[in-house]
């Protein structure tokens, strides 16, 4: 399997790509920025890029959704974010983006997946309405994008329009607690961590 991790953009996304093999197709993640940068992987693996996976709808991981020519998923709820710059905050950086590709909308539980790859989604709301993370399932298990949710020893802000502390603190705890602590997480931003280590460690969740 190729897991593949890409900073990306002021924001210093991190933007992952999937694939079984080789030679194969793939699925991005957070494709906010630098187009190029992406494409250098894809080309290094012969990888063609089958669709594209927001875990939240703001600018800085949708920013090169359109780039690909290819389905982009994301959560029902944050579905508007996608068609409205204000709400995913394109505006406050000096643009006014609203994505063009087709949409494909996700809900809690979904299974998505590609070859080898399968990814289940779950809906943890608190830093946008229609946050998720992805879960891998096959072809290895324990490894958790966890998007703007969670992050090492931090969690996403709430201080956009729609975010709730509450809430995001509750995800967590309900939803990406009730993992594996040995469950590797991949966060939107910042270094990776385990379940374990944020439970023990997280001075948010404390």
């Amino acid at each position: 399997m190729i897991l593949e991790t890409l900073c990306v953009g002021p924001m210093q996304v991190n933007c992952y790509i999937l694939a079984s093999s080789p030679d194969s197709r793939a699925i991005i993640i957070d494709p906010g920025d630098e187009k190029q940068k992406i494409e250098r992987i894809l080309k290094k693996y012969c990888l063609k890029p089958e669709f594209v996976i927001n875990t939240h709808g703001h600018i800085d991981h949708i920013g090169c959704d359109d780039k690909f020519g290819v389905p982009v998923y994301i959560h029902l709820r944050d579905l508007v974010l996608l068609e409205n710059p204000e709400l995913n905050l394109s505006v406050s950086f000096g643009s006014s983006f609203s994505l063009k590709s087709n949409i494909k909308v996700l809900e809690d539980k979904d299974n998505i997946e590609l070859g080898q790859i399968q990814l289940e989604v779950i809906h943890v709301p608190g830093h946008t309405p229609g946050g998720i993370s992805l879960l891998m399932k096959k072809p290895k298990d324990k490894i958790l994008f966890s998007g703007d949710t969670l992050f090492y020893h931090g969690i996403g802000r709430t201080d956009f329009p729609g975010a709730s502390e509450t809430l995001l603190i509750k995800s967590i705890k309900m939803r990406l607690f009730k993992l594996s602590d040995d469950t590797i997480v991949y966060p939107g931003h910042g270094p990776s961590s385990t379940i374990g280590e944020e439970k023990n460690n997280n001075p948010f969740l404390n």
